[in-house]
C-alpha cells in the first residue's frame, strides 16, 4: 500500500478519531504486526500538537503463555504499577486509540473459564477508575492488517498479497478516498440529521421483525436520544446474521431470547459454551447496553467480506450490545455523574460485546409516545 495513502489514514485516525489537541497525552495499543504504520500514527499526533504519545504493545501468543502459567490469583490481581497507570489516566484524561491487527483464532486454545473468572474479579477493581474517565476521553478503535488475520480472509492468497487485499478493503470501509476527512465530515452530517430525525419523533420503543425469526421489541430510556440507543426493557427473540468473533473463537448461528429486560435463554450451532460465559459475566452482561442502527447497504456489507472481527462485522448492519451502555445517550449527561445516568436506566456492566441482527429484509417500526406507529427500517436500510 502507498505511503502516501497511509499516511492519510494515520492523519485521519488521529485528527477525525480522537481529535488530538495540543498539549494532550495519547495512549496507543497496537499488536506488532504493523510497526512502520503504528510511527506513523505517533508522528501525527505528534503533528497536531500532542504532549506525548505512547504505545502499548500486545502480542497473542504472549497472551496465551500468562494465562497458561500464572495462577488464577495473580491473573486476577490489579498491580500496584497497573493501578498507577489507571490513576494517571483518571489525572490527566489522555486520548486512546486501539489499532486492531489481531488474528481471529489467534487465542484458540485458551482457557477461557479461566480468562472468564479472572476478569470477574479484576474488572471490579478497574471499574473505579475506568467510571471517573466515562465520556470525559477521547478513544478511537481502527484497524491495520495483520499476516494471519489477512490469511484468514484471502487464503488462496500469498502472505503479501493478503495483506494488500486487507489493506483495501480497511481502506475502502474506513472511508480513506482521495478526500477522508471531507468523505467522514458529510458521512458524519449524514448521522447527525438521521439522529435529529429520530430523536423528534418521541421513540417509546422499537420493534424488530425479519424472516430468519428475529421478532424483539425494545422500550427506550425516556429522556434519552440517539447517538446510538439506550434501553429500559426489552422482550422477544433475536437471531444473529453474523459469526460472533470473541477471544478467538466463533460463536456461529446464535440465537437470544429476551424476557422482562434479560437475556433468559440462548443457543448456538458452535460456540454455545462461550456465550453462556458472555451473558452470565455479570449482573449486567445479560441485559443490552447498545442498539445501533446501521443499513444493510453498507459499505463493510457491501464488500462481501466476513472480517472475522467484531469492529468491522457489527458495522455492516443493525446490531445489539451486551453489557454496559452509553451514558452519552442521556439528556443532559455531561450535567449528570455517570452513577445518575445507570439510576435512569443505562445498563451497567464491565462487558460490552456487540453482535449483528440486521438483514436484508429486516424491518424496524418506531412506536411513539403520542401513540403513533414510524417505519424506521425496511428491507434491511432507512425507511426515511
Amino acid at each position: 500500500m502507498k505511503k502516501t495513502v497511509l499516511r492519510k489514514y494515520a492523519h485521519l485516525i488521529a485528527a477525525k478519531g480522537v481529535n488530538v489537541q495540543k498539549g494532550q497525552e495519547v495512549f496507543i495499543v497496537a499488536e506488532l504486526d504493523q510497526p512502520e504504520f503504528v510511527k506513523m500514527l505517533v508522528e501525527e499526533c505528534y503533528k497536531l500538537g500532542a504532549k506525548t504519545v505512547v504505545v502499548d504493545w500486545t502480542y497473542q501468543p504472549l497472551q496465551k503463555v500468562n494465562t497458561r502459567y500464572r495462577s488464577l490469583k495473580t491473573l486476577s490481581t490489579l498491580e500496584d504499577y497497573d493501578a498507577a497507570r489507571w490513576q494517571h489516566y483518571v489525572n490527566v484524561i489522555p486520548c486512546r486509540i486501539y489499532l486492531e491487527s489481531e488474528d481471529p483464532d489467534g487465542l484458540k486454545g485458551i482457557d477461557q473459564k479461566k480468562l472468564s473468572k479472572a476478569m470477574q474479579k479484576k474488572m471490579p477493581l478497574i471499574r473505579s477508575y475506568r467510571d471517573q474517565i466515562e465520556n470525559k476521553y477521547q478513544w478511537c478503535i481502527a484497524a491495520v492488517p495483520g499476516e494471519k488475520w489477512a490469511r484468514k480472509l484471502f487464503p488462496e492468497l500469498s502472505k503479501r498479497q493478503a495483506v494488500e487485499k486487507l489493506w483495501e478493503a480497511i481502506l475502502s470501509c474506513a472511508r480513506v478516498t482521495d478526500d477522508p476527512m471531507a468523505a467522514w465530515d458529510a458521512h458524519n452530517k449524514d448521522l447527525k440529521e438521521r439522529c435529529k430525525y429520530l430523536n423528534s419523533l418521541g421513540i417509546d420503543s422499537l420493534e424488530y421483525k425479519s424472516s430468519n425469526g428475529t421478532d424483539f421489541k425494545v422500550w427506550m430510556i425516556e429522556g434519552s436520544h440517539f447517538n446510538g440507543g439506550a434501553d429500559t426493557s426489552l422482550q422477544g427473540i433475536v437471531y444473529a446474521t453474523k459469526p460472533l468473533s470473541y477471544n478467538g473463537q466463533l460463536i456461529e448461528n446464535f440465537w437470544v431470547r429476551f424476557e422482562d429486560g434479560k437475556a433468559t435463554k440462548w443457543g448456538a450451532e458452535k460456540g454455545e459454551d462461550i456465550l453462556g460465559e458472555i451473558i452470565k459475566m455479570d449482573e449486567g452482561s445479560c441485559m443490552l447496553g447498545e442498539v445501533a442502527l446501521v443499513p444493510y447497504d453498507s459499505p463493510i456489507q457491501n464488500s462481501g467480506l466476513l472480517f472475522y472481527n467484531t469492529l468491522f462485522d457489527e458495522n455492516a448492519a443493525c446490531h445489539l450490545a451486551l453489557g454496559f451502555g452509553f451514558a452519552d445517550t442521556i439528556d443532559g449527561f455531561e450535567n449528570m455523574t455517570l452513577a445518575e445516568c445507570q439510576e435512569k436506566g443505562v445498563n451497567k456492566s464491565f462487558m460490552h460485546v456487540d453482535f449483528m441482527i440486521g438483514s436484508a429484509d429486516l424491518s424496524i417500526v418506531a412506536n411513539t409516545r403520542d401513540g403513533k406507529k414510524v417505519q424506521i427500517f425496511k428491507d434491511g436500510n432507512w425507511a426515511f
